[in-house]
């Protein structure tokens, strides 16, 4: 059976400086007035990857209103458990329905524990913080496997970019076994590296899965991340 074409929202990240209710890739994440940094396995605070302003993707599974965060600890491995990728000790995806707009960036700020140790020492892909904008496409299906021309190149490497939905780009090979492919059947998010904004390892890219059905009733709680490099 022929895999058909997936729609998906294209991102660009832009210079903008957006503010904590905005989609953003790194700085200030929205965080309640009663509610703290997620923290990692460690006790540490984690880092923004990235938040998107739901109301902007035009997706029939995804929410259509609320922020979607993603985060990340500081560590080597960007917070990924590549033994089990579903972990979330040491990354978080975090879903607000609502906004309170009366959050401000220095409440924000004043949460973090060590500001030295948060903004200078961690490793995070992120290289600065950049705005997004979003534009409606779609993914056609190519097998890595099956490439056998210039042609076929091209189709694959159109896979990669920052997007939402859609087909995912790896620059090694897919994670999910077949079993997981059926389960975490939605790209939830993939960022990838993109000139002195983001960068994984070497020229890599993030991915994360969820399930179409568990994204339709919001629960977050079950992603698969992985991020690999060439």
């Amino acid at each position: 059976m022929e895999n058909p074409d997936k729609p998906s929202m294209k991102i660009t990240l832009t210079d903008a400086k957006p503010s904590i209710f905005e989609s953003k890739v790194g700085g200030l994440g929205y965080i309640p007035h009663d509610s703290n940094f997620p923290t990692d396995s460690r006790g540490r605070q984690l880092r923004l990857l990235a938040q998107i302003d739901c109301s902007e993707i035009q997706l029939d599974e995804f929410p259509k209103k609320g922020l979607l965060q993603f985060w990340l600890s500081g560590d080597e491995l960007y917070g990924c458990d590549f033994d089990n990728p579903t972990n979330q000790d040491d990354f978080r995806v975090i879903y607000y329905s609502e906004v309170d707009t009366t959050v401000t960036e220095d409440e924000i700020r004043n949460k973090i524990v060590n500001i030295e140790d948060y903004y200078d020492k961690f490793f995070l892909p992120v290289e600065r913080e950049c705005g997004m904008t979003f534009e409606k496409s779609e993914n056609r299906f190519i097998d890595y496997d099956e490439i056998e021309d210039d042609e076929g190149w091209k189709e694959w490497n159109n896979l990669s970019g920052h997007k939402v939905g859609g087909y995912p780009y790896f620059t090694q090979f897919e994670p999910r076994n077949e079993e997981q492919m059926k389960e975490y059947d939605f790209l939830l998010f993939q960022l990838d590296s993109d000139s002195d904004k983001v960068m994984w390892g070497d020229m890599g890219i993030g991915n994360f899965f969820i399930s179409s059905e568990k994204l339709k009733n919001c629960d977050f709680s079950d992603v698969f991340y992985n991020w690999d490099c060439g």
